[in-house]
């Protein structure tokens, strides 16, 4: 194998640009030629490309998003535009790809291998619900931005006497809202995983204030429901004076944690070893601390990862 290609693809995550540097350095390494795709599966398409080399990935280490940009494809995921992408690659002398990207990306990337085309795919996804990895690209400084601003919110709650409903991403996944209350000491978490009383919460809330807490934190899933709307019930129910703060996508960017640009380093060197080695279909991970590959087949038909073992903590810890 004498060049491949790399892309990023869907939502974007801090972590990815410490991920491509890695795999460009990887290639070169071994003597091969390495291109970038710009915005994805749209720039693969249309073979929108340039050689990656040392300098070129210099200095984008503690950027967060992609430089190589991102963007969503409809035209991808029909039989078309997949044979248009396939003839690309062939016609620009490519021969494996990696693919950053989520559950949407990485079920692209499978087409592809299905149809012949060596990939490997890299975890990216800030809710952290991608199976066959601990954690995914970017969750970490995500998590990280969450925290910095919920504890900023909190001293104005506990200065004015209010209560703050705070809404994080995650329209299936709780992870980053249960996560961050943990993380926080927020009073109450609502995620898409359990359903909750809101009247009870109003009553709790209540018993609370009545021992002389004037504040409150409550995080709340953005596919739980509407944040205004849970506002305006806590505050008819118990008198509080209740604000609403919608994080929405700062949760994504900003420079990446150490963790985040280590994992995106680690990964980044696996792909290309794994294309490289003539294996191709499988998706990096992270299991136990070490990098493991699972075939892109197991990881699109497999469940969610579970949030149990989270939930259980933030139960106990009475959130």
């Amino acid at each position: 194998m004498k060049k491949i290609g790399i892309l990023s693809s869907g939502g974007d995550c801090s972590g990815m640009n410490a991920t491509i540097r890695s795999a460009v350095r990887t290639a070169l390494r071994m003597n091969m030629e390495i291109v970038g795709f710009r915005k994805g599966y749209l720039g693969l398409m249309k073979g929108d490309c340039f050689t990656l080399d040392s300098k070129v990935v210099s200095g984008i280490l503690h950027r967060g998003g992609t430089f190589l940009q991102s963007a969503r494809s409809p035209e991808f995921r029909t039989p078309e535009g997949q044979q248009k992408a396939l003839a690309m690659l062939k016609e620009l002398g490519v021969e494996g790809l990696v693919v950053l990207g989520g559950d949407g990306s990485l079920s692209g990337a499978l087409a592809l291998h299905r149809l012949g085309f060596p990939v490997i795919g890299i975890p990216c996804s800030i809710d952290n619900d991608i199976p066959f990895t601990d954690m995914a690209l970017g969750v970490d400084t995500a998590l990280n931005n969450i925290i910095y601003a919920v504890d900023c919110i909190k001293d104005t709650a506990s200065s004015h006497a209010r209560a703050f409903v705070i809404e994080v991403m995650g329209r299936n996944s709780g992870y980053l809202a249960s996560v961050s209350a943990i993380a926080t000491g927020a009073e109450f978490a609502l995620v898409p995983e359990r359903e909750f009383d809101l009247a009870e919460i109003c009553q709790q809330l209540r018993a609370r204030y009545e021992e002389g807490r004037d504040n409150a934190i409550i995080i709340l899933a953005e596919g739980v429901g509407n944040g205004q709307t849970i506002a305006d019930s806590i505050k008819d129910a118990i008198g509080f004076e209740t604000r609403v703060t919608v994080l929405g996508h700062y949760q994504r960017g900003g420079a990446p944690t150490v963790f985040d640009r280590l994992l995106g380093s680690r990964f980044g060197k696996k792909a290309v070893e794994l294309l490289i080695s003539g294996q191709q279909g499988l998706m990096v991970g992270l299991s136990c601390n070490a990098i493991l590959a699972t075939p892109l087949a197991d990881v699109i038909k497999g469940e969610k990862r579970p949030q149990d073992e989270v939930l259980r903590l933030a139960e106990v810890l009475g959130i």
